[in-house]
């Protein structure tokens, strides 16, 4: 069963984790209901749901729908008259698989936004700190001879770049060299008026979606042209094409990223609600104060809706101040012409 629902996953160019997680998940439900899929009953998966959403597990009500998606999509394929499993385990077992998963005990997605209500753009000067932070440890570093002052070049260049653009992990991490291109518009920036996202976020079942990621501030494609032209060429691999190499030649992980971003937040004390995903919150809440086209903005970030990029935007509390204060003395003049 498991190996024909593989093939049909491959088939629809779903990615290979994506396959392996539903495997994985189908594994630990049979365990957790002590039967086999073709004996499984509704309670069977509303227990195992159940104590997933309780504690100490504990897990969101998007994680529990994702899991709930797979498992319909397995029992789906069981019950597609297009495969024999329903007349196999007729013949074998007397009992034959059913979906036992719809609108009735499936989660409801009522609200847009499900993530950690802590989490939040991170104010200017948070993000200044932040990055003269990393100044300051490349710095120290370089003055003490210490090993990993060019790691710690890099690994600023890098926050800094996934700000600049908005860009999320995956993105960041899988840019090659040749994934920054001239902007013909926009000269002053040099070769780096453009960065080519070539790995974005996909929907279901559809390959990585492409865009390209225009250049708004002089400042990034300074520091993102220090970088290429002198740091990284210290690393050595000439042939290496991606933009953030490791000490051995190879290509920085998703995971370096999350665990060297919360290493530097927390020895400057910001909250720990920041992740390296506040930098994206950043950009959008940024570009949205500073009046950009909201249709840029959505383009920029690569969102197939206005209301998604909507659910990042939040304003700080020095613009709202601002906004509000220009909008009473408009209202006072007003008044006084009246």
């Amino acid at each position: 069963m498991l190996a024909g629902w593989e093939r049909q996953q491959r088939s629809r160019m779903l990615r290979p984790t994506t396959i392996s997680s539903g495997v994985a998940l189908v594994r630990r439900v049979r365990e957790h209901a002590e039967a086999w899929p073709w004996e499984w009953a509704a309670d069977d998966l509303e227990d195992f749901f159940s104590d997933l959403a309780s504690a100490p597990l504990n897990r969101r009500p998007a994680t529990l729908r994702n899991y709930q998606c797979q498992l319909r999509g397995f029992l789906a394929f069981l019950v597609d008259e297009r495969y024999p499993w329903r007349t196999v385990c007729g013949g074998c077992f007397d009992r034959v698989p059913v979906q036992l998963l719809d609108e009735r005990n499936l989660i409801v997605h009522v609200s847009d936004w499900e993530g950690d209500p802590r989490r939040r753009a991170m104010t200017r000067s948070e993000l200044e700190a932040f990055f003269e932070f990393c100044d300051r440890r490349v710095a120290g570093r370089r003055a003490l001879r210490r090993k990993g002052s060019l790691a710690a070049l890099r690994d600023g260049a890098l926050f800094k770049v996934a700000y600049a653009w908005g860009l999320r992990r995956t993105e960041l991490i899988r840019l090659d060299t040749y994934d920054l291109l001239r902007n013909p518009r926009q000269p002053r920036f040099g070769g780096y008026g453009i960065v080519r996202v070539r790995y974005g976020k996909r929907s279901r079942g559809s390959a990585p979606k492409r865009r390209d990621v225009l250049t708004v501030w002089s400042w990034a494609a300074e520091v993102l042209a220090q970088y290429v032209e002198e740091i990284r060429p210290l690393y050595g691999f000439d042939q290496q094409p991606a933009l953030w190499p490791t000490e051995r030649g190879g290509r920085l992980a998703v995971r370096y990223v999350d665990e060297r971003f919360a290493e530097l937040r927390d020895e400057l004390g910001l909250d720990r609600a920041h992740t390296p995903h506040s930098l994206r919150h950043s950009y959008i809440t940024h570009l949205h104060e500073e009046k950009v086209d909201p249709l840029l903005v959505k383009e920029q970030v690569g969102h197939r809706y206005m209301s998604t990029t909507a659910l990042y935007t939040a304003v700080s509390s020095d613009y709202k101040q601002s906004a509000l204060a220009a909008a009473l003395e408009e209202q006072l003049g007003r008044m006084r012409g009246v």
